[in-house]
């Protein structure tokens, strides 16, 4: 039998040499170049700023340029050289970036650094695209917001151990003079407020231990992923010019120069600013945001329906009233006993009430369906029902966030809360903004925006995969 012979068209050369070609290209290029259009989240004005800079043709395009950085961030790389010699070794990688030749490392920096108005455009784009895919993935942590702060370490001389140790056995050798002199408490009033390379690098007390950082607020959403990313810097304190700097204090523990709760109400108002159609219904933070003008502002302004914030005992004016326990939840009169939370009232012309009932009644039929009876051997009212309180959480929004302290429903809530932090972690871990060989105020805020653009480029691949579990892990497509 005669072997059949297929002949090949040009067209079928073609399709299989680009179809091997494809198929030797790493796995996260071909997703990249499969379900991201740069060109849709690329503003237009950055496109004419790009090309209006130089006013002759670039020798790179504005793509490249996001594309390497996307990269740079994306393997944890904390030196653009490792970025760079990265590319000369990878014929892949050049090609994917559309780099004929590999840019020099000032490049980069001075992309960063004239272009870094329209590096945040490209991530605040961004979460208006993430944000009904994050509502697909849960509606519920989608509608949260989360709020904290953490300090991006730079690349100065104070930030070396060596710089640490001489500054202990300086005040070592003060104690030697001073018998009640304590070295190690000592030491802290020694360190300069700020870094000698750059001013806005300023001395923090971090996780427990002393460095030299500027100081950022990330919000995040109850799935952790990121809204809105803030860099205290002189244009953050210039734009709220009403914000209080705290002093420097004895204390490192407490001491810093901008607190939590002295940050927040103004990185919401950006926020707000910056994506007005986007609403939350739960804010979610710990105790540092525990004071009334917050709440007020809060459950207020910011339209949040509830805000999930332990108490500070600090802030407290005394001991709670004896009728009522630190949460807020009335006392049985006789043991003291919780009362049993029942729900909220309201009516035509009724202000909103939470109602608490006898916590040893239980439900019995009647003829209208339902009602309590008061089981108690010692009934402190004569009602069959038993005690009832009604509580105007209007008056004390502290006491009554729009949800009940303690609570289940508070509990699961305020879990979420862990999710900001372990985005922080990823963003200084993962996206290698822990480690960074820089201490340039704006290459630190440029690099702070790509971090975040990482982060929902995998949201959007995720996305487009139809696998969220891929959303929140950047190493599962490098894998």
């Amino acid at each position: 039998m005669r072997n059949k012979m297929k002949q090949l068209s040009l067209y079928d050369i073609y399709t299989e040499i680009t179809a091997t070609i494809e198929e030797d290209k790493p796995l996260l290029f071909r997703r990249l170049d499969e379900h991201i259009n740069w060109s849709e989240l690329i503003p237009a004005r950055f496109y004419t700023a790009f090309h209006q800079r130089m006013g002759r043709p670039r020798e790179y395009t504005l793509v490249s340029f996001m594309k390497s950085l996307v990269l740079q961030r994306i393997f944890g790389y904390t030196d653009d050289s490792l970025l760079l010699n990265t590319l000369r070794h990878s014929k892949e990688m050049r090609e994917f970036c559309g780099f004929d030749k590999v840019p020099d490392a000032s490049k980069l920096t001075r992309f960063k650094q004239d272009f870094l108005l329209y590096i945040s455009e490209v991530f605040e784009r961004m979460v208006e695209l993430t944000e009904p895919i994050c509502r697909e993935m849960d509606a519920e942590a989608a509608d949260e917001l989360i709020f904290d702060t953490t300090g991006i370490e730079n690349y100065v001389k104070e930030n070396n151990p060596k710089f640490m140790s001489a500054k202990l056995k300086q005040a070592k050798n003060i104690a030697k003079n001073n018998p009640g002199y304590d070295p190690y408490k000592g030491v802290y009033t020694l360190l300069p407020e700020t870094a000698e390379a750059n001013p806005n690098v300023k001395q923090q007390y971090i996780n427990g231990h002393f460095c030299y950082a500027q100081k950022a607020g990330i919000l995040t959403n109850g799935l952790g992923i990121v809204r809105h990313v803030e860099l205290f810097d002189d244009d953050f304190k210039a734009k709220h010019p009403k914000m209080t700097v705290e002093k420097r204090s004895d204390n490192p523990d407490i001491d810093k120069e901008i607190g939590d709760s002295t940050a927040l109400l103004p990185v919401l108002r950006d926020f707000r600013e910056t994506h007005p159609n986007l609403k939350y219904s739960t804010f979610i933070g710990d105790s540092a945001f525990d004071s009334y003008d917050t709440y007020s502002a809060l459950l207020g302004g910011f339209g949040f329906l509830r805000a999930v914030i332990p108490l500070n005992p600090r802030n407290s004016a005394g001991k709670p009233d004896v009728n009522f326990n630190e949460s807020g939840v009335p006392l049985c009169p006789v043991d003291k006993t919780p009362m049993r939370y029942k729900g909220i009232c309201a009516g035509k012309n009724r202000s909103k009430r939470l109602k608490f009932i006898c916590p040893k009644s239980k439900a019995v039929k009647s003829i209208r369906g339902k009602t309590f009876v008061c089981q108690c051997s010692n009934p402190c009212s004569p009602s069959a029902y038993g005690r009832t309180v009604y509580v105007y959480p209007d008056r004390d929004k502290r006491l009554y966030p729009g949800i009940i302290r303690g609570s289940d429903e508070w509990a699961d809530i305020y879990k979420r809360r862990i999710s900001a932090e372990r985005s922080i972690n990823s963003f200084k871990a993962v996206l290698g903004l822990g480690n960074r060989k820089t201490s340039n105020t704006p290459t630190t805020k440029a690099d702070l925006f790509l971090a975040g653009i990482v982060q929902l480029l995998c949201v959007v691949l995720a996305h487009k995969l139809r696998d969220f579990s891929l959303a929140r892990r950047v190493r599962k497509f490098v894998a």
